[in-house]
């Protein structure tokens, strides 16, 4: 298995600047997982492919608004990015510039203070924020953010709950579990009224999502990690739609890496949360999840390494040449696939 394996020709006009007006007009793009056979569909098709006694999994991770301007005392403008809390006001963070973010710099944000308080070897900072006026440092954090977007958006996002799920509720992604992206209220009731049960997972995405493979030999890639949790409530409805026949879906790569770290332990599941680093690629015996739905992501990336495990690195391949060639839209904002 080699990186090169896993790449593809994408022009760039078909990547996603923008969400799409309503959420589950995007295409589909149904893939039989196990034969290679497809189908072009639209999103609110997705019924057509759901059983009454079925599970849907969904992460519920909502992006916090991670990207802050700061300036040093000196006037030097510098862009923190939240990573993941240490503690009370306390951050891990990336500082671009980071030259001279060195231990007890200090940055300034409107009426907060940032102080660095170390170093990390991967170069990262952890940072403590304070209020001038002794006011509440999460509620500052926020009004003073953006919502960050990747790297391959370029447009400016005019409403930024259109990079958050529906039903996101736990705070702490830096990015978007984008597959959920494709989901309404409406089309989440019209599950449950077919019998269709709805579980949810939390996986705070990191920026370790879009860091690229860079070895030629992608088993010796080292994995982010990333913190999540898998609930009483949805354990047990997992194991009771296993247990009666119906199918498990995953809605991302997020909530699959969720259900299989959760998987290696064995069925039936458990209640727990901590940190993932699974890298699931060509090869992973997949213990939980039967079905996928998911978004086109970069060539040579994990995410397409995670969908080419679940089914075979050719059909996906095949997949994704025939939805460039009908010029479906990739990554965040793009179209969606589901892998049965």
């Amino acid at each position: 298995m080699k990186l090169s394996d896993f790449s593809y020709d994408l022009p760039e006009e078909l990547i996603a600047q923008t969400p799409l007006q309503q959420r589950d007009a995007s295409r589909l793009l149904v893939l039989n997982r196990r034969t290679g056979e497809y189908q072009d569909r639209h999103f609110n098709d997705i019924l057509d492919y759901f059983q009454p006694g079925d599970c849907l999994i969904a992460n519920d991770s909502r992006v916090i608004p991670a990207r802050l301007q700061a300036k040093r005392p000196t006037g030097g403008a510098v862009e923190i990015f939240l990573l993941r809390p240490r503690a009370d006001d306390c951050w891990e963070c990336l500082v671009k510039p980071g030259r001279n973010a060195r231990e007890r710099q200090v940055l300034l944000l409107g009426d907060l203070t940032a102080t660095v308080t170390s170093v990390l070897e991967d170069g990262n900072r952890v940072i403590s924020f304070s209020a001038s006026d002794g006011g509440d440092v999460t509620e500052k954090l926020k009004a003073l953010g953006e919502v960050p977007l990747p790297p391959y958006i370029h447009e400016k996002l005019g409403d930024a709950e259109r990079y958050q799920t529906v039903y996101s509720k736990a705070e702490g992604s830096v990015a978007a579990p984008t597959a959920g992206l494709h989901f309404t209220p409406e089309l989440l009731q019209a599950l449950r009224d077919k019998g269709v049960k709805i579980g949810y997972v939390t996986l705070h995405v990191g920026l370790g999502t879009f860091r690229p493979v860079k070895v030629e030999d992608p088993t010796t890639h080292k994995m982010h990690s990333e913190y999540y949790i898998l609930p009483q409530a949805t354990v047990d409805l997992i194991n009771e739609t296993k247990a009666q026949g119906g199918r498990v879906t995953a809605v991302g790569t997020t909530a699959t890496r969720v259900l299989e770290t959760a998987g290696r332990q064995g069925l039936p599941l458990t209640a727990q949360s901590g940190d993932t680093d699974i890298f699931i690629y060509p090869g992973f015996e997949f213990r939980v999840i039967d079905r996928l739905i998911t978004n086109f992501h970069l060539p040579e990336s994990t995410l397409i390494m995670l969908i080419s495990a679940f089914s075979k690195r050719e059909f996906v391949l095949d997949a994704y040449k025939h939805a460039v060639e009908e010029k479906y839209r990739f990554f965040s904002f793009g179209d969606a696939m589901l892998l049965r």
